[in-house]
């Protein structure tokens, strides 16, 4: 039995069909419909049943998925084991943020790919939140404050922000002073995310309101600077602003809490060979930017919130302390 069959077979199933499995293989839908023939020639039961809508899982199929995808975790770790130190080959699926990732994160990427001339890495840029296990990626980088999942998340650097506002909304509404000021103003938001700011060693949470809203960074740096309300900008994308004085720092006296850049993986016992190396990477790529040595203490612990002592290096996602 061909393994590739059984990897194709595990992702049309969790993809739900052909077209979207060949896209996550980056082949073509004959190739993945010629592998799925010859599995289900071999065993002799239907896996799939197709329709106009996709594959379903047959009786049979439900039940072989399961053994074929702990087959294919078995041979992926047979093989990594008996590989040299530092050799890397299959595929690496990362979802990375559209905001920062082409300029900040392909970089690392690109030089993963260099130094492992095996390892094919498949990367898909968007600020949507991805779901790793039901798209089929083997890890994430995520950029920002964490919530509570079964996902394992390890830091590998800071990512530091502040409040801004253009000087015609100051000028038409005012700045605020303090959190429960903020809330009379236009936040500039994501989606409904809490904000947190810092009063001494106290963190206070914030839920603003605002009828804007984008899922990326420099669409918020837009409307900001279009005098739409007062966002929470990593600074990389607002420094250029801050320094023309289109956008000015708002509320200076409660700065928000660094933000991190994680790996998120999905839970196992330990990560894979390919997601290490990684996660390493990018660490030394953030110990050698310009992060201030608070800052740069943060890259690589790990993120607390419910892991055991066994989890020391990752841990699950939660508000960082």
């Amino acid at each position: 039995m061909d393994i590739e069959d059984l990897r194709t077979f595990v992702e049309v199933a969790d993809a739900g069909g052909v077209s979207a499995a060949a896209r996550r293989l980056g082949v073509s839908k004959s190739v993945v419909s010629r592998s799925l023939v010859r599995l289900e020639a071999e065993l002799g039961v239907q896996l799939l049943a197709r329709t106009t809508r996709g594959a379903a899982l047959t009786e049979a199929g439900s039940t072989f998925r399961e053994h074929a995808a702990k087959a294919c975790a078995e041979i992926d770790l047979a093989r990594e084991t008996i590989l040299p130190a530092g050799y890397l080959c299959g595929r690496l699926r990362v979802a990375v943020p559209l905001t920062f990732g082409p300029t900040h994160l392909a970089p690392v990427l690109a030089d993963m790919a260099r130094r492992h001339p095996q390892l094919h890495v498949h990367t898909s840029y968007t600020d949507r939140f991805v779901d790793l296990i039901a798209e089929g990626f083997d890890c994430a980088i995520r950029i920002g404050y964490l919530q509570d999942s079964n996902l394992i998340a390890r830091r590998v650097g800071p990512i530091h922000g502040k409040l801004v506002a253009s000087p015609d909304y100051i000028e038409a509404q005012g700045s605020p002073e303090t959190p429960d000021e903020l809330v009379a103003h236009q936040a500039l938001m994501q989606g409904t995310e809490a904000w947190q700011f810092m009063d001494g060693d106290k963190v206070i949470t914030v839920r603003p309101q605002g009828r804007f809203k984008a899922d990326n960074g420099t669409a918020l740096a837009a409307a900001a600077l279009a005098g739409l309300g007062i966002a929470w900008i990593p600074d990389g994308i607002t420094h250029e602003h801050l320094a023309s004085g289109a956008l000015v720092p708002v509320m200076t006296r409660y700065p928000p809490p660094p933000a991190g850049v994680y790996v998120i993986r999905p839970p196992s016992p330990l990560p894979s060979r390919k997601i290490r190396v990684l996660t390493d990477m990018l660490i030394e790529c953030f110990a050698q930017a310009s992060i201030p040595d608070s800052a740069a203490s943060e890259a690589g612990a790990e993120h607390r919130s419910t892991a055991s002592p066994q989890k020391r290096r990752w841990a699950r996602p939660g508000i960082d302390p």
